[in-house]
């Protein structure tokens, strides 16, 4: 499945209402996201709420070069709705029994 981000509007405290490529919307909260020198930047609201949507990357990007895969913000967005559970296991979101995934490499662009 390949998602992208069709719009994305800030709605306070690192929230964003996203409205994907599959048609589903939701709330993402991106706190877990923000860790690492491109990332922390971001810990700035004012900065934070700059965010915009790339229309080539068809995800969501800052001014200071930072951007985050559209599945690792799907997940955030819809991480609680068990029907997604398998697939965010396959994503590597959600350990397999005795791993520990490694999410927020695997997830963040941190600019290109």
């Amino acid at each position: 499945m390949f998602l992208h981000i069709k719009s994305a509007d800030y709605i306070g405290d690192y929230k964003v209402k996203v409205v994907f490529s599959n048609g589903r919307t939701g709330v993402a909260d991106l706190t877990p996201a923000l860790k690492g020198p491109v990332f922390e930047q971001l810990q700035n609201k004012s900065l934070f709420s700059k965010l915009k949507v790339d229309e080539e990357l068809e995800t969501i990007i800052w001014p200071n070069g930072a951007d985050i895969a559209p599945e690792y913000i799907y997940y955030l967005a819809f991480k609680d709705d068990v029907e997604l559970e398998q697939l965010f296991r396959k994503w590597g979101y959600i350990a397999q029994q005795g791993t520990s995934p490694d999410r927020h490499s695997a997830a963040l662009h941190g600019g290109r």
